[in-house]
Formats: C-alpha cells, sequence, structure tokens
C-alpha cells in the first residue's frame, strides 16, 4: 500500500476509551507527512539528479567514445601519412639515385667524346707539325736550290768576264762588265 502524505494528513482513526491523545497523534501524522513529503521530494529530485548524471555519463561515455575514434583514427591517419611520406622519400632517393647515374653517364659520355677529340687535335696538331716541317724543308731546299743557281749563274757570269791568260785587265771588256760581275760577286 503506497501511502502519501495527504492520506497521513487525512487519516482519522476511530476513538476508543483510554486511546491516545487526538491532538499529539494529528501533530505526529502531520509531522510524519511533512517529513514524507520532503523524503519523496528529495527522492524525486535525487531521481532527477539521477537522471541528469546519467544522460550526462552517457554524453561523457559518447564523447569519449567518440575521442577514442577520432585518437585511432589521427593514429591510422598519422601511421599513413609516415608510411606514405616514407614511401615517397624512398620513391624521391630512387628517382635522386637514377638521375644521378644517368648524369654520370651522360658525364662519362662527354668526357669519352672530349678524350676522343682531345686525341683527335693531338693527332691534327702532328699532322700540321709534320706538314710544315715539309715545307720549311721544301722552302729551304728551294731556298738552296735557288742560291745555288745564283751562285753558279754568279760563276758563268764571272768566267765571262774574266780576262783570258795573256790579255790585260781591261783588255777588251769594257768597264761596266766589270763593275756587273763586281756587283753580282758582292751580293
Amino acid at each position: 500500500m503506497n501511502v502519501t502524505p495527504l492520506d497521513l494528513r487525512q487519516q482519522k482513526f476511530k476513538t476508543a476509551l483510554r486511546g491516545y491523545d487526538r491532538g499529539e497523534v494529528d501533530a505526529l501524522l502531520a509531522e510524519v507527512a511533512d517529513d514524507y513529503e520532503g523524503a519523496l521530494r528529495e527522492a524525486d529530485r535525487v531521481r532527477q539528479d539521477v537522471t541528469r548524471l546519467e544522460s550526462s555519463l552517457a554524453e561523457h561515455k559518447s564523447e569519449e567514445k567518440s575521442l577514442r575514434n577520432t585518437l585511432v583514427s589521427a593514429q591510422r591517419v598519422a601511421d599513413e601519412m609516415r608510411e606514405t611520406a616514407e614511401r615517397d622519400a624512398e620513391r624521391m632517393i630512387r628517382e635522386a639515385e637514377a638521375r644521378a647515374d644517368l648524369l654520370i653517364q651522360k658525364a662519362q659520355g662527354r668526357l669519352e667524346e672530349l678524350q676522343r677529340e682531345i686525341e683527335g687535335l693531338r693527332s691534327r696538331r702532328r699532322e700540321t707539325e709534320t706538314s710544315v716541317e715539309a715545307i720549311i724543308n721544301a722552302l729551304k731546299n728551294t731556298l738552296d736550290f735557288v742560291r745555288e743557281q745564283d751562285a753558279r749563274e754568279r760563276d758563268d757570269k764571272i768566267r765571262l768576264i774574266r780576262p783570258r791568260s795573256g790579255e790585260s785587265a781591261t783588255g777588251g771588256v769594257p768597264a761596266t762588265a766589270q763593275l756587273e760581275a763586281a756587283r753580282l760577286q758582292n751580293g
């Protein structure tokens, strides 16, 4: 049986001989009803607090779950980003190494090409030196030949101009011819 504070206030008892004092019983019932009403209000307030706290707890649990999910997602994203960054770094290193190898190969090819060019230029230099030496020798031989020819011609002219045995120094040869012979001899 559920007794309310109102029931306690409205409760009437039969009178009997040698019974309790009606004023005291009514006062006690009123006090009990007030206490009971206070207890019910307190219980109501506590129930509301419990409901509110349960709701708040549910929110906190939901937020905690959301935070955990967020943390797990953030960790997963961070792991994926790290893995992606590592893959990208490895790819970049491989590409850089490949470019470096290509540059080295190109540089090696260019070096070989330059060495061939240098060797070709050295060969052309030797050929040019040989050619110049041959030209110098040919010019020297030509100069020697021309000098010999000049000397022969002088000798021939001098022989023509020289007096024959028994003739005088100018005997029969004009003076201009003698001068010409002298000029040719000197130079």
